[in-house]
């Protein structure tokens, strides 16, 4: 079951199901009241497709987590996954413009202090929570998971080498695309992930290889932090990660989820 959030004919954002060409409208937010039905459908070509969930709490990411990605960055994972946060003003949806920030470029006539430079583009899976829950045994992990759907860890790669930590490189708003919608029955153990910047292949890798796979990630992110229902985890980004600039189209797809496009643009 696909579940989106949308918006039609300049109404609030509701949730519904996919189905084919329609969306059948949900009573609720599902994180909270379930899949209830209103009875009423609207046709896709009349909504708009949102981010399909826009954390209350926290976006977790978590780094170096295919081996292939952790090389090229010349770095080496551990024996704990590497977390970090996003803050969920980084969030947009489906066609949402990833907007680089001043400074971006060499000619670019408008600088940051020291300048932004490399903004990259990262394919991942997101996990989307549905309950409450701390201290996740690895073997209950499916417990507390609404579903999953597909992220863009986009990073601004010069400001993570010069500072050290990547909450600013990874925080800038729109830095964290999510969409097109919540998949709620897929096995995501050894699915296709691509990623496409006007078309040209940047990534390819299944989810099959992570270093740390799911059950880990949420038994080892709870001990940390409590989840909330509509908190996001993004799984890792394998390798292939490249420079994103004004004008070009990124499309991440992921078997059984679909594809996540975003227009570049440049903020002036």
């Amino acid at each position: 079951m696909k579940i989106a959030r949308f918006s039609s004919k300049g109404e609030d954002p509701r949730y519904g199901i996919l189905d084919e060409r329609d969306l059948v409208v949900l009573a609720g937010d599902p994180m909270y009241q379930g899949f209830e039905t209103t009875g009423e459908r609207v046709p896709l070509t009349d909504a708009k497709l949102l981010a399909p969930v826009i954390p209350r709490s926290k976006v977790i990411g978590v780094g170096l987590n295919y081996a292939e990605h952790a090389s090229e960055m010349d770095e080496r994972s551990g024996d704990d996954p590497v977390v970090f946060l996003k803050p969920n003003t980084s969030v947009i949806g489906p066609d949402d413009p990833i907007r680089l920030p001043a400074g971006v470029g060499p000619d670019d006539p408008i600088r940051l202090p020291a300048g932004v430079g490399r903004v990259d583009h990262e394919g991942e899976l997101a996990i989307v929570i549905g309950s409450l829950a701390k201290n996740v045994r690895r073997e209950d992990f499916a417990s507390v998971i609404l579903g999953y759907t597909i992220a863009n860890d986009v990073t601004a790669r010069d400001l993570q080498a010069r500072d050290g930590q990547w909450t600013r490189a990874k925080g800038f708003d729109t830095f964290c695309p999510l969409g097109p919608a919540i998949e709620t029955e897929i096995d995501p153990s050894d699915i296709r992930l691509e990623t496409r910047v006007d078309g040209e292949l940047r990534q390819a890798a299944s989810t099959s290889e992570m270093i740390h796979d799911i059950p880990t990630l949420i038994e080892f992110v709870s001990s940390i932090w409590t989840l909330l229902p509509g908190d996001v985890i993004l799984t890792g980004t394998p390798a292939g990660v490249g420079e994103i600039r004004d004008g070009e189209v990124v499309e991440v797809t992921i078997s059984g989820l679909g594809s996540l496009t975003n227009p570049v643009i440049a903020k002036h």
